[in-house]
């Protein structure tokens, strides 16, 4: 304790050096706060409240376009800021929102949370925290980097990855349940938009994904959720971010998937750093956005790592982190003072987040040793000579002794100790509509992302062309066999390997279904039948016009039946492709493990494929067990030299005839029978299917990560 208070009176000695004389400033500074030991009353909660004047009964009339609900009176507690020196930017004028949201408390008592470990759950990223939010406000939880803000936040939601381990109670209206469908609306770090699309398309899609009812009953939920994120302005410009598109800015971008979720007008919002790497004047205007969605009713907590003074001002609660443990909770004019009291008293001309995290934050001590020989110009460094540890126990052992903790203590006990009304969980757009929606909006994204899709037809059209100029004029006679063969073989194996450039839109794809799937807005089976349906048109396209180029060039035989079999075949061996392409995306969600897996995939196939090497050559442990019988590339084709040769005779001399079988036999393990081209095609269809089988495990299990299963796992264990 003496080390403790020694330094806590060496940073408290130079923290006054470092500002203007106390005369110079008014005594209502909000900065300047009273002496440490000078008498203060505990945090006022006056505004907490009654569940008879908060609680608003939510009636959902007929079509799900109108909600009723009471209006819940908004915090003093951005007055209580305005009213001091950290002035809040004006709301925009034709900014106001009139639909009031029936917000919900959330209380979190005891919540601890360990992360699984290489043995046993061992590391303590959280450590008994408590806390509360209460509707129409804004409660941030603010710390250093790994402080565990973000673990935090997703243990209140209850969206922990599987490998962490939650203590303790989380309260919703006084009851210990769990946040149902469209009670709540939870915003990830980094959120996955569409390009290409619109910033109204965008959300009217997400909207149709969400709700049910008719598609006309969803527009004016969209136009709600426009003006409420204050996107009018951006409503018909495209996302961008890609391609040719430059896009919107990340700030209107972070508005954008905040307004997603506020489709399905939620009681209470989490975001994950609403500030990711936005600019001062974004940050701002996010913030301000947000004040005006809280003052609608709505419960908002988030977490920040730093922000200016204007930003600061529009919070009403704070919880502070440091290494998992709780340094402070409650308004955020109460926690100045709270650093006050403790001996670490803001600065004048200094961010009170800047103040706090250098305080708590173990990185400036490697600072202030790699520079304690350097000088400013007022002399000490920062005028900081203070052991960051000292600092947060010195912050610990002050909070939990002070009165800020027993009126939280309080506050918590008189939010729980009667229950209030339940979140019901809200009505689903049926599978049907679901699998509609994301077909139509495939359908869209691939006809304006012209490099993802357009470029590759091209691409594919003119690789047809160059292997059909080099292999052109063959003829029909018997030794043009094996130049045929080789055409088809390149053919096949080079149009499958060029089909890798598909690998940045799949994977795009998929990121979007993960972040879609987290809120339960999609689902394994829903995405796959979307992608399923709406990729069937563009590889239609991709065969019909490879498949005749290719066909006449090479001069194959003439026909319909076989021209129309050259087309299906191809078609097949590309949907095939397709669902391969799709399962090693799911299985790595990173382009260049992708394409290096696709392309290792892809030789060996054509290795194994029967025409380096007739099939039944082949070295068996490996090659042609199981290799050639994995390859899509062996069946496809056998299935177009059967539909070349079988029924076609060549003359040996003036007298002899053999068959295209024999012919092609010695060149290539092909079957007589005249009904193995159609076993090949079936053979295809039955691989394609099983990609898609296998795509859909990994989805289910491997890029959701089972949020689901873990929050309904949640959900059972806190209603036992």
């Amino acid at each position: 304790m003496e080390e403790i208070q020694s330094q806590s009176d060496n940073y408290r000695s130079s923290s006054s050096s470092a500002s203007s004389p106390a005369s110079r400033v008014p005594s209502s500074n909000f900065f300047y706060l009273r002496k440490p030991g000078s008498l203060r009353q505990p945090i006022s909660f006056e505004d907490s409240p009654e569940w008879e004047d908060t609680d608003a009964d939510v009636r959902v009339e007929e079509g799900g376009d109108s909600i009723n609900a009471a209006t819940t009176p908004v915090s003093p507690s951005l007055s209580k800021l305005n009213s001091g020196s950290l002035p809040s930017p004006p709301m925009p004028e034709a900014a106001a929102v009139t639909r009031k949201t029936a917000g919900a408390s959330v209380v979190w008592k005891d919540l601890a949370v360990t992360i699984k470990g290489k043995r046993k759950y061992s590391d303590k990223v959280v450590k008994s925290s408590n806390g509360y939010a209460l509707p129409g406000t804004m409660t941030v939880i603010m710390g250093p980097a790994k402080s565990g803000k973000s673990t935090l936040l997703r243990a209140i939601a209850g969206r922990l990855h599987p490998s962490a381990k939650m203590y303790g109670e989380v309260f919703i209206n006084g009851a210990k349940t769990c946040f149902l469908y469209g009670s709540y609306g939870f915003v990830d770090r980094e959120t996955t938009l569409i390009g290409s699309l619109t910033v109204r398309e965008y959300l009217y899609y997400s909207a149709l994904l969400q709700l049910p009812g008719f598609f006309c009953q969803k527009k004016s939920v969209v136009e709600e959720a426009i003006q409420a994120m204050s996107l009018g302005d951006y409503a018909n410009k495209l996302i961008g971010g890609h391609c040719y598109m430059k896009g919107l800015a990340r700030g209107e971008r972070r508005r954008v998937s905040i307004a997603r979720e506020l489709v399905m007008r939620p009681r209470i919002l989490f975001i994950d750093e609403p500030l990711y790497h936005l600019d001062s004047v974004s940050a701002l205007l996010m913030m301000v956005t947000l004040k005006k969605l809280a003052s609608t009713g709505c419960t908002l907590i988030f977490t920040i790592y730093q922000s200016s003074t204007e930003v600061f001002g529009l919070f009403d609660r704070i919880c502070l982190l440091s290494n998992g443990n709780t340094l402070f909770f409650g308004e955020t004019l109460a926690c100045l003072q709270h650093f006050s009291n403790a001996g670490f008293p803001c600065p004048i001309m200094q961010s009170p987040s800047d103040h706090f995290l250098r305080a708590i934050n173990t990185d400036f001590d490697r600072i202030i040793a790699m520079c304690k020989n350097w000088q400013d110009d007022n002399g000490d460094f920062s005028s900081v000579n203070m052991d960051t540890a000292v600092a947060i126990r010195t912050l610990e052992a002050t909070y939990k002794s002070s009165a800020d903790a027993a009126a939280v203590e309080t506050m918590m006990l008189r939010l729980t100790e009667k229950e209030g009304p339940l979140l019901k969980s809200k009505g689903k757009a049926s599978n049907a509509t679901r699998i509609a929606v994301l077909t139509w909006r495939s359908l869209l994204i691939m006809s304006r992302e012209w490099k993802y899709y357009w470029l590759r037809l091209i691409l594919y059209m003119i690789l047809t062309l160059c292997i059909g100029t080099v292999f052109s004029g063959l003829g029909h006679s018997l030794s043009s066999v094996v130049k045929r063969v080789a055409a088809i073989f390149v053919f096949v194996s080079f149009t499958s390997l060029l089909s890798i450039a598909g690998v940045p839109a799949l994977l795009k794809e998929v990121k979007i279904y993960a972040s879609e799937e987290s809120n339960q807005h999609s689902g394994a089976l829903v995405f796959l039948f979307g992608q399923l349906l709406s990729s069937i048109p563009f590889l239609f396209l991709i065969s019909i016009s490879s498949s005749l180029i290719f066909y006449f060039l090479i001069g194959l035989r003439d026909g319909f039946s076989l021209l129309m079999y050259f087309v299906l075949n191809f078609f097949m061996c590309l949907f095939v492709n397709e669902g391969l392409l799709l399962a090693v995306t799911s299985l790595w969600q990173n382009i260049f493990w992708s394409i290096l897996t696709l392309v290792t995939i892809h030789v060996v196939m054509m290795l194994s494929a029967g025409y380096l090497r007739i099939r039944n050559e082949l070295p068996r442990p490996m090659w042609k067990y199981p290799l050639s019988y994995i390859a899509f590339h062996t069946y496809s084709i056998q299935g177009l030299l059967e539909n070349e040769y079988l029924g076609t005779n060549f003359a040996v001399g003036q007298v002899r005839t053999i068959s295209g079988f024999q012919a092609l036999h010695s060149a290539y393990d092909i079957s007589q029978s005249s009904n193995s081209k159609w076993e090949n095609l079936l053979v295809l269809f039955l691989m394609a299917i099983g990609y898609r089988i296998l795509v859909f495990v990994l989805l289910h299990f491997h890029v959701r990560k089972n949020v689901s299963l873990h929050r309904i796992w949640q959900c059972r264990k806190s209603t036992t």
